[in-house]
């Protein structure tokens, strides 16, 4: 062990240190070609001062104890099996009240603008300095699921990344992500019976029903932001028994801005926060969207099911443009979900409950 990371290593409590040294030896099993190598610019990356401008920084470093010519043989040659991601999984998690799980998935994409021999870009979207502005860069996009720590920290651990394609649908992918990271938490002993459901955070840009769909077997909440010009439908309404029919299976559609009738939500809760001001939520029980055969429901077989839930609208002070400005709606799987806001920070996500 280097000096830098002896010192380090020396300030962590003792269980601490025990479970970096077991993940440690773990990751180095991971490694299956030029795994020296690849460890060694693992330990330079994590003492690096700063952002790592360049790989051949990393040289540099005394955690790095080979030459220029080891460290491209290990990037043009390593490998790592990626099989072996169950060694994530076995951490010690972060959790919220009652030891709840809360995971959030995004796409991060590494831009790619200066390298036109690289296979499989995409044009991501990119938000620029101001907030209407916005650029297309090229570049490779990844599906991050990461576990969310409670409080004011934008800490993540990141349990799961895979590279988005040109010919891959994003919302299939992540189903199937979702559903490999949960079930490795379950054989990790993260998750037993009895204990409250994994959380799944997501943003606009997902289709949060179509995944609340396909996870419905698993043990887990789907919450996610849903687009201001979403349509939702109601309650079913009742047997009509003088005709002897059933009416229709869902209730009238409305547009989203539309929904948000007082009179109909269950729960009007408000609060102060210290950071975002003054925050109001609303939920509406047994709300679900009117879906349409496209996008992630091209290829759905049979009639396009009815998925319930709950719908909510958060009105949060320092987001509020104007006084009369529409809220941020959020949808929960969940029929009747606890008070709890959640609310998109700057970097990625943040739960908090209130």
């Amino acid at each position: 062990m280097t000096t830098t990371r002896a010192v380090r290593a020396s300030l962590l409590p003792g269980a601490v240190q025990w479970e970096a040294s077991r993940f440690r030896g773990e990751l180095y099993e991971c490694l299956a070609a030029r795994r020296d190598e690849l460890f060694e610019l693992v330990d330079a990356v994590l003492c690096a001062d700063g952002a790592v401008k360049s790989p051949v920084d990393l040289t540099l470093l005394p955690e790095h104890r080979r030459g220029h010519g080891a460290m491209y043989g290990g990037l043009s040659h390593g490998r790592i099996d990626i099989g072996r991601r169950q060694v994530l999984a076995g951490l010690l998690l972060p959790r919220f009240d009652c030891g709840r799980l809360v995971l959030a998935v995004d796409v991060s994409p590494w831009l790619r603008s200066d390298a036109p021999c690289s296979a499989e870009r995409l044009f991501c979207h990119v938000y620029g300095r101001a907030k209407t502005a916005s650029q297309f860069i090229p570049g490779w996009p990844y599906s991050f699921v990461a576990v969310l720590e409670p409080g004011a920290t934008s800490w993540t651990a990141v349990l799961d990344v895979v590279r988005l394609g040109p010919a891959d649908d994003a919302t299939a992918i992540t189903a199937v992500q979702l559903r490999g990271v949960v079930e490795r938490l379950i054989a990790a002993g993260q998750w037993q019976t009895g204990d409250p459901h994994i959380v799944i955070v997501s943003d606009a840009g997902y289709d949060v029903t179509r995944l609340a769909w396909v996870l419905h077997d698993l043990p887990v909440e789907l919450v996610g932001r849903v687009r201001s010009d979403c349509v939702m439908r109601l309650l079913k309404p009742p047997l009509d028994a003088r005709r002897h029919r059933s009416a229709a299976k869902a209730g009238r559609g409305i547009p989203l801005h539309q929904a948000g009738d007082p009179a109909r939500a269950r729960d009007h809760h408000g609060h102060g926060h210290t950071n975002y001001g003054k925050a109001e939520t609303q939920a509406w029980d047994r709300v679900h969207p009117r879906l349409t055969r496209c996008s992630s429901w091209l290829d759905h077989g049979g009639e396009l099911p009815v998925v319930e839930g709950t719908l909510m609208g958060l009105k949060v002070e320092y987001l509020l443009k104007e006084r009369d400005s529409p809220p941020v709606w959020l949808w929960s799987s969940r029929p009747a979900p606890p008070r709890t806001t959640w609310t998109v920070s700057g970097r990625h996500f943040s739960a908090a409950s209130i």
